[in-house]
């Protein structure tokens, strides 16, 4: 097998580069074309290589399709933060004042920016958010990315962010844990993109894990399903 990687690796090495569902595809396209051709001369082999492809190929197609589903909402939305200066003027929003707990409920204040800041953990490492609610998902600079120690879905495809200063390419992620205040959201989906400035933003695929969030006289409550211990902020 390790004799078989290095021969592609130096004959074909774009084929090891392209997402792993790709190539489960173009593997299941060659079962199908070779079971097709030997499944005359020889019935016992071909007949199942064909099977085999095509029930490779159902099953890529079905990921595909969810993988899609779940992704491409708002992403046009999340983009209209991305890449502006909101990203360049990250820095400013440390100064902002810290979320407070109160009643099982976190209490974000509204920064002089006219955003709301939290200061949460992901996985372990310090994150700043900007809270947006016309985000369909949440999204992370690569910065912070790699701070998490993040890594790729593999079986996601590369999805396409339309910001400000064009469209970019960003990456599926999955946050094991973002906590802060009363609030642990655990196994959530991200997009890592390099292009944010620094900015990193939290979208309506954590606001609606939430038992409920609302706005009173410029404060953000956010009110967790299942209040946790207050964590410090970072």
């Amino acid at each position: 097998m390790d004799s078989l990687y290095r021969h592609l690796e130096t004959a074909v090495p774009w084929l090891l580069s392209l997402p792993p569902l790709v190539v489960a595809a173009l593997v299941a396209i060659a079962l199908s074309v070779v079971g097709s051709a030997i499944r005359r001369p020889l019935p016992l082999l071909g007949a199942p290589l064909r099977l085999a492809g095509n029930l490779i190929l159902l099953v890529v197609f079905g990921l595909a399709v969810l993988r899609f589903v779940r992704e491409q909402p708002g992403l046009d939305g999340l983009g209209d933060n991305l890449g502006t200066d909101l990203g360049r003027d990250f820095g400013g929003a440390l100064s902002t004042p810290a979320q407070t707990v109160a009643g099982g409920e976190t209490r974000v204040p509204l920064a002089r920016d006219g955003h709301y800041w939290i200061a949460a953990r992901v996985n372990g490492a310090r994150v700043r958010f900007m809270v947006d609610t016309g985000a369909t998902l949440t999204a992370l600079s690569q910065e912070s990315a790699d701070a998490a120690r993040l890594k790729p879905d593999p079986l996601s495809l590369p999805v396409t962010v339309r910001t400000a200063n064009g469209a970019v390419q960003a990456r599926m992620a999955r946050l094991d844990e973002v906590r802060f205040g009363s609030i642990v959201a655990r196994d959530m989906d991200a997009i890592v993109t390099p292009t944010t400035g620094g900015l990193n933003v939290l979208g309506m695929n954590f606001l609606s894990r939430l038992k409920g969030w609302r706005v009173e006289e410029g404060v953000l409550i956010l009110t967790p399903r299942h209040p946790q211990a207050e964590t410090a902020a970072p």
